[in-house]
């Protein structure tokens, strides 16, 4: 099989399986999705979905967050992983924000890896939902999925990143880096992968062997 069949065989899968998928992280604006996803980071997005009402409740916007302690925001997300350092990236962030660009998000890679706490993976979200960019963030789902199936033997989320990019259109790189996750988070899990219950077992690398 080659590359591009095997691309074209899993994107075909799940095009036909969920022609339209989403992020499962709550949110109403981009300000609380950029709140969510530097949340998630070695998180699920279900413990984040349980720690957000509150937060946004008391903190709707970069202003209120960026004149709040980050101790006062620690008790709200206490109980996501590495509470301490996304609390006060949380609040170093709605600072520069508020600082350096009037309470908007921005539209760019630059400037959005420029707030503290946000990395390319959370930028590219960022990206992709709000300004509807044909990014491909890769977070751990994405890199193992990817590695597991023969789309990527990239050794770091960049190379991942670029090797996807190359073979996926544009019109579809957002989405993809959705199934690809989804299908990680449920079926081609770390620890069980459900290979019997998996629709693209002939396309799969690993599966093959």
């Amino acid at each position: 099989m080659t590359i591009k069949e095997r691309y074209e065989g899993i994107l075909e899968y799940f095009q036909q399986e969920q022609p339209n998928p989403e992020t499962e992280l709550q949110h109403s604006d981009p300000f609380q999705l950029l709140v969510a996803v530097m949340l998630s980071a070695q998180c699920t997005d279900k413990r984040v979905n349980m720690v957000t009402p509150a937060l946004f409740a008391a903190y709707p916007t970069p202003q209120a967050m960026a004149a709040a302690s980050v101790e006062d925001i620690l008790e709200y997300v206490k109980s996501v992983s590495y509470p301490n350092s996304k609390a006060a990236h949380l609040q170093a962030m709605a600072q520069k924000l508020v600082d350096e660009f009037d309470g908007q998000v921005p539209d760019n890679m630059k400037d959005l890896t420029s707030l503290p706490g946000v990395g390319r993976k959370t930028a590219n979200v960022i990206l992709g939902i709000v300004f509807n960019q044909a990014t491909i963030p890769v977070d751990t789902h994405v890199y193992r999925v990817s590695h597991r199936l023969g789309l990527s033997q990239g050794k770091t989320p960049a190379d991942v990143e670029r090797d996807l990019t190359r073979h996926i259109h544009a019109e579809l790189r957002f989405k993809a880096h959705h199934w690809i996750l989804l299908h990680g988070r449920y079926i081609c899990k770390a620890q069980r992968p459900d290979c019997l219950n998996c629709g693209i077992q002939q396309y799969c690398k690993q599966y093959s062997r």
